[in-house]
């Protein structure tokens, strides 16, 4: 099985290289036009995904919010504020996005993948925790001692972003923007029949023409194949696992196969 995650969030990226950026303005216009060429692709595919939305977010785009639930996916919380994340976020997002969707809010993220207290997410009632990624990235992931797959610590099932078995070669957003398509396509398939799913995460912020505004000061390595070319290139792995027979998931029906023990292709 696959599933495919979204980070749902305002595009707050330029403030990190010193521009000056209105996450709730023109951020929010990024993302939204983004997360709807997401909801593009995936009804052109015909398969669902989970949207981690940030309560700037569902608050400023309740029209895209009702299109993520109109076209059967799942609403997963990732925090309050993507630029200034909060202890109290855990218990303030889940909350707001429950009030406007009608639906019980099963998952978090944290925005940047951030530590965070998995007693808190217990107690707020989340069933899973998507803020691992598994690997070793400079500046931002030292996780080469965890699990690799899902597991459970205190009580809450913790789903950490697929990576290779051997090297712990990420695959996530960044892979799928800078790898040869041909490779990261193999080695996804590598990690789903080692592991029995695959799970990976991209933000509707890729899926903008960001090669197209060099204000916004974006590294290479994220404005590579941004915009059309990112939307392609989504469709061409969902494709090839489709064409294979593998089933899409959400992170909720991940997470219920886990603990039935019923993970597989």
């Amino acid at each position: 099985m696959v599933a495919l995650s979204f980070d749902t969030e305002e595009f707050d990226v330029p403030r990190e290289h010193g521009v000056q950026w209105d996450t709730l303005k023109e951020g929010m216009e990024v993302s939204a036009f983004g997360t709807n060429r997401i909801l593009d692709c995936l009804k052109e595919c015909g398969v669902k995904g989970t949207f981690f939305c940030t309560s700037n977010f569902a608050k400023n785009a309740p029209d895209v919010i009702d299109r993520i639930i109109a076209e059967g996916h799942e609403v997963a919380a990732h925090g309050c504020d993507h630029w200034e994340p909060k202890p109290t976020d855990l218990a303030d997002s889940k909350c707001l996005l429950e009030q406007q969707t009608g639906l019980t809010v099963k998952g978090y993220r944290q925005p940047r993948m951030f530590p965070l207290s998995l007693a808190e997410l217990k107690r707020n009632g989340y069933v899973y925790n998507a803020s691992l990624n598994p690997c070793f990235i400079p500046g931002r992931y030292m996780h080469l001692s965890t699990p690799r797959t899902c597991f459970v610590e205190d009580g809450i099932i913790q789903i950490p972003a697929s990576v290779s078995p051997l090297f712990r070669i990420p695959m996530f957003w960044l892979a799928l923007h800078n790898f040869p398509l041909w490779y990261y396509k193999k080695l996804a398939r590598r990690i789903l029949h080692h592991d029995g799913y695959f799970n990976t995460y991209f933000h509707p912020w890729e899926f903008y023409p960001l090669g197209e505004h060099p204000e916004l000061k974006m590294p290479y390595i994220i404005r590579h194949n941004a915009g059309e070319n990112m939307y392609c290139r989504l469709m061409e792995v969902i494709m090839d696992f489709k064409t294979r027979g593998v089933r899409f998931v959400t992170y909720s029906e991940l997470a219920a196969a886990y603990v039935s023990n019923k993970l597989y292709k």
